[in-house]
């Protein structure tokens, strides 16, 4: 294992958005012995990763009583927060550590708990004498003003922002040094070609995509689905279009496809509207590309639509969507439609009639961006390559 380059803080492929950002890191950096630590190892060899890399199971304190009584005790005693992470990672510390470990978690610190989480990996790995990365990241600016996050920060010794709202926040709160602007890696991600399933018209389908979390973060309760299903009537009174509902997180307490089953009441008898079944992130981003036009909540889901040039409308509520609409088309006005901002059941409907009326000029400038920006994406790996071979 220490010769291998360590990938943490994934949790698993359930997360579509995850398997998309190991899967793409995987490809680029195909000439360098990999190691993923990880949250479900089952999730990841069910879907696409299984033969990109080795993988282990990461170790779980919590399963383990009396582990978790020691270090629980060991920490409050000694004030060793570090603790807990070199019982995690007890399998790639000590005698088995790398020379270098990436984090793929790509919005980690957009969370309370995954970032508490990232800053004490971060200090463990670092004073075990390792090199670490924060890979394709995005901060909410406002975090920036907590100085212990910033101190965090700086100990890193690269971090990727995968848009320039971070990567700006970063460099005005003083972590420059460190810091590169790249693509998110699933710019780069390569589709694979899956069967569709029947009522999913090629060129002729809208694809949409709900999460729980988007839904969580309304403001007016109920206003989200209510906009989600007033398009849906629109799209089929008013066009030839089908209707494609795709989840890209699968997760047990985090599941696309409990909101889009909801969604789905109502149109089971209706031949265009058609619920797309769990797939890896390759086969989704083939459907993606598929699409005439794609509404998404995931940022993974439209970065599989973004790349493939599909016109894409989303329904944001953090710093993610804002930035990488922003470097797309120099604004976020009508691009990202904030679920904070739903305050009538017709508010995503026109926000859609505003993307389709201009939808060959927007398919017309991701053709022409697109190559170069998947091919930004993809260079970053030259990042790690070097730190790896230093």
């Amino acid at each position: 294992m220490k010769n291998q380059l360590v990938m943490y803080l994934h949790g698993g492929s359930g997360n579509h958005g995850c398997e998309a950002i190991v899967n793409s890191t995987c490809h680029m950096l195909a000439d360098i012995p990999k190691l993923l630590v990880t949250n479900s190892e089952k999730e990841d060899k069910a879907y696409s990763l299984a033969p990109l890399c080795d993988m282990i199971q990461e170790r779980k304190i919590e399963e383990h009583f009396l582990a978790h009584v020691w270090y629980y005790a060991w920490r409050a005693l000694f004030h060793d927060p570090e603790s807990f992470m070199r019982y995690r990672f007890r399998q790639v510390l000590g005698k088995n550590r790398s020379p270098l470990y990436v984090s793929i978690g790509g919005d980690m610190y957009c969370y309370e708990l995954p970032r508490k989480e990232a800053m004490v990996a971060n200090s463990a790995f670092q004073k075990a004498g390792s090199k670490t990365v924060l890979w394709g990241c995005s901060i909410e600016p406002a975090l920036l003003q907590d100085q212990k996050v910033v101190e965090d920060l700086k100990r890193y010794d690269l971090i990727t922002a995968r848009e320039s709202i971070t990567e700006q926040a970063l460099r005005a709160a003083g972590v420059s040094e460190n810091v590169k602007y790249y693509p998110d890696p699933a710019f780069s991600l390569l589709p694979q070609e899956t069967e569709l399933v029947p009522g999913f018209l090629p060129g002729r389908t809208i694809g949409i995509n709900i999460s729980p979390m988007v839904v969580d973060c309304e403001k007016v309760k109920g206003i989200t689905i209510k906009n989600y299903r007033k398009l849906i009537d629109y799209i089929l009174q008013t066009s030839g279009y089908h209707v494609a509902l795709i989840p890209h997180v699968v997760w047990k307490n985090n599941d696309d496809r409990q909101t889009l089953q909801a969604l789905y009441q109502g149109y089971e008898d209706d031949e265009r509207v058609v619920l797309i079944p769990d797939m890896s992130c390759q086969k989704l981003k083939y459907l993606i590309s598929q699409c005439h036009a794609f509404i998404g909540a995931r940022t993974h889901a439209t970065i599989a639509a973004y790349s493939t040039c599909v016109p894409t409308l989303v329904v944001g509520y953090s710093v993610k969507s804002r930035g990488i609409a922003k470097d797309l088309f120099g604004e976020e006005v009508h691009y990202v439609l904030p679920v904070q901002a739903l305050q009538d059941a017709e508010d995503l409907l026109e926000a859609y009639a505003w993307l389709m009326d201009r939808e060959q000029e927007i398919r017309k400038k991701l053709q022409e961006t697109m190559p170069a920006y998947c091919a930004k994406a993809k260079e970053a790996g030259g990042e790690i390559r070097k730190l790896w071979e230093e």
